[in-house]
């Protein structure tokens, strides 16, 4: 037991401490970022303006607006950041203002810049006073809405600036939205591409949701929806 004891002794590791090598990475350059004059959310009229001798027109639901995959605008145009729609909803006024007013107020105007890629309130809802009757026609305008599908870039942020740096409040745009959004950039959303193709080329399972429902396998056609033969359960 002695002899183990001076052995272990003898032979014991030695520790030198030493400093840490440090290698820092290069900041990114943003020479080819150019900022606009006017690099705030500018404000969005509540009503669309007709002429005097027009009167406003009433619209029905129309749920299709809203419903499917956005097939334009779904790409960042400066490559950077924005808030992008997971499902399909309604922007109203006060959600407008309210993405304007918290991209302005917390963005650096002397670093950064924002654009709108949403078109202001023009769908018109319709909506009878509290305690009418059915029948008498149509109610009046009670105010305008901006439908949404799903996929839809609402808001775009750029500049010379990272992506933690404006995530805190695009995140906290994308909670406040009416329908599932989130705050993104442009890596992200390239990178999430890349893995659903490799995804989809990884699948060993060749009963996919398509192929069941284009060969009607179990006489699937007989109950799900026409949205369903078209989007493959993949939008309501």
């Amino acid at each position: 037991m002695l002899s183990l004891r001076l052995l272990r002794q003898t032979y014991s590791p030695a520790v030198f401490q030493v400093a840490g090598l440090k290698n820092f990475s290069p900041p990114p350059n943003y020479s080819d970022v150019c900022l606009p004059e006017k690099p705030k959310l500018h404000f969005m009229e509540k009503v669309p303006q007709y002429s005097s001798n027009l009167k406003p027109p009433k619209m029905g639901k129309r749920l299709t607006l809203m419903r499917g995959p956005e097939s334009i605008h779904t790409q960042l145009i400066h490559q950077q950041y924005g808030v992008v729609a997971l499902c399909g909803g309604r922007l109203h006024s006060g959600h407008i203002e309210m993405i304007r007013m918290t991209i302005n107020r917390k963005m650096d105007a002397s670093k950064m810049f924002a654009i709108w890629r949403i078109d202001p309130p023009w769908q018109p809802l319709t909506r009878k006073g509290q305690g009418k009757r059915m029948g008498g026609g149509k109610g009046a305008i009670d105010h305008y809405v901006t439908p949404i599908k799903a996929g839809r870039v609402i808001v775009e942020v750029g500049g010379k600036c990272e992506f933690k740096q404006v995530l805190p409040f695009l995140r906290e745009v994308a909670e406040k939205l009416p329908f599932k959004a989130r705050a993104t950039s442009f890596d992200i959303m390239e990178a999430a591409k890349v893995e659903e193709k490799e995804l989809e080329l990884a699948n060993i399972n060749p009963y996919t949701a398509q192929y069941v429902i284009q060969n009607d396998m179990g006489g699937c056609h007989n109950w799900i929806s026409k949205y369903d033969k078209k989007w493959y359960f993949k939008h309501v």
